[in-house]
């Protein structure tokens, strides 16, 4: 009887998930919570633990960056970005996309991504570069850069798993494993990435539409063809960025030293949740007096919009996947213990997996870390598997800027693909997820 109850309910837990992401968007975090309501009263169990503290940081961070983004800090930081990647065209499939994870990684969000293909597509397809290697990779780094930013909604699901009784294992500790994981990833699948597909003078496609006049030589292209992105540089966005950026450093530097925290009510250094919480306060404040931009435009920004939707998903799935666990924990630990002890690989691919899934990194960090964590994998090693399972989100050709990249590229060579592996991202996507989740692992068991 116990077994037929935790399978009906597995079924709805499961059937949450499925829904939700069929609907996307705040659909997630609806079909989460009605998932709780049937777990509660109709199975009658007791109501799991909201994830109050992550969103609390979520909600912190978006306004911070959505302040920024209202100054005009993101098109300054883009602008930035793009110079940085027009200086070494030829080497633009390892540049482009380490240059779009940094960026990723400094503002806590992918979005930074979209103004940058443009300029990605120009400086490969100019230079003699199929612009569909730069262009996949990009894509897929931003993903893994959610785990190394300190202000990213995946990383503040991470902080309030982790940095807790008996783990203790705070946000630096992440972000020393996770980042060197991911650019050590990003290196090695630039190399595999810059060899997939024809190069331009070799592609019969694109060479006959050059011959038909429908797309002009790589010599002669520009970026002032359509899609082409303006971003205006101006010094309030400049004042912006950097006031964000500093923002980012403090919080980094309060997790690298304990001894400068204030004290909590135990005398004990203050625990990282409420500081990243109050330096993002104190950022969007900054902002405000500083840069004077028009706050009624926040609300609307993309940042803000994809933040909340975050924040909806987060909550309804996590409160959803708390009940059950909580519900079943020595089931859950014992069994899925067993599997990780075989084969910690196991947990990535649950990470990857529910990525996929719900196209949402936080989403899969609150469902899945907790699991491996009461499964007794070590802190370090579960944090390295983690940064790289991340790229799961692209394994399937419906995000966003996986669609922007594929109608940026007038070349046609970054495609979508008809059979949802036939895409232009999928192979980066299992590369860079493999690569990272291997260095993760050395870094994890090294430094955690």
């Amino acid at each position: 009887m116990d077994a037929l109850k935790i399978a009906l309910e597995l079924i709805v837990v499961l059937g949450a998930i499925v829904m939700g992401t069929r609907s996307s968007g705040v659909a997630l975090g609806l079909w989460g919570g009605a998932g709780v309501a049937v777990l509660v009263f109709v199975f009658r169990e007791d109501v799991g633990s909201p994830p109050v503290d992550a969103l609390l940081i979520i909600l912190s961070v978006v306004l911070a960056s959505s302040m920024m983004q209202a100054a005009g800090g993101i098109d300054w930081m883009v602008t930035i970005a793009a110079k940085l990647i027009s200086k070494r065209p030829k080497q633009i499939t390892l540049i482009a996309p380490l240059v779009s994870f940094l960026f990723a990684v400094g503002a806590g969000t992918s979005n930074i991504l979209y103004p940058l293909l443009p300029v990605i597509y120009d400086a490969s397809y100019r230079n003699g570069v199929r612009p569909s290697r730069p262009l996949s990779l990009s894509v897929v780094a931003t993903g893994v850069a959610l785990a190394c930013s300190p202000v990213s909604a995946a990383m503040a699901a991470m902080v309030t798993l982790t940095d807790v009784e008996p783990y203790n294992f705070e946000l630096i500790d992440i972000i020393k494993i996770t980042l060197p994981a991911a650019i050590v990833g990003i290196v090695l699948s630039s190399m595999v990435v810059n060899r997939l597909g024809k190069n331009i003078a070799d592609d019969p496609e694109i060479q006959a539409r050059i011959a038909s006049g429908e797309l002009l030589a790589p010599s002669a292209a520009s970026a002032n063809g359509p899609g082409a992105v303006e971003l205006k540089s101006t010094t309030q966005g400049r004042n912006a960025a950097i006031i964000f950026l500093l923002g980012v450093a403090a919080i980094v530097i309060f997790g690298l030293f304990k001894q400068i925290r204030p004290e909590a009510a135990d005398g004990s250094p203050m625990g990282m949740t409420p500081i990243i919480e109050m330096m993002m306060f104190l950022v969007g404040t900054l902002i405000l007096l500083v840069c004077r931009p028009n706050v009624a435009d926040v609300p609307g920004s993309t940042v803000f919009k994809a933040g909340m939707v975050s924040a909806i998903a987060l909550f309804g799935l996590a409160w959803l996947t708390d009940t059950f666990i909580s519900a079943h924990q020595e089931l859950i630990t014992n069994t899925v213990g067993d599997w990780v002890d075989a084969a910690p690989w196991i947990f990535a691919l649950g990470v990857f997996l529910v990525c996929v899934l719900t196209t949402s990194q936080s989403t899969a960090t609150r469902t899945i870390v907790p699991i491996g964590l009461a499964a007794g994998l070590a802190p370090g090693l579960l944090t390295g598997m983690w940064a790289g399972a991340f790229a799961g989100i692209y394994l399937l050709p419906t995000n966003g800027s996986q669609i922007a990249a594929a109608n940026f590229d007038e070349s046609g060579s970054t495609k979508l693909g008809t059979k949802l592996v036939d895409h232009s991202f999928f192979i980066p996507t299992i590369v860079l997820a493999i690569t990272t989740i291997a260095a993760g692992m050395v870094f994890g068991i090294v430094l955690g």
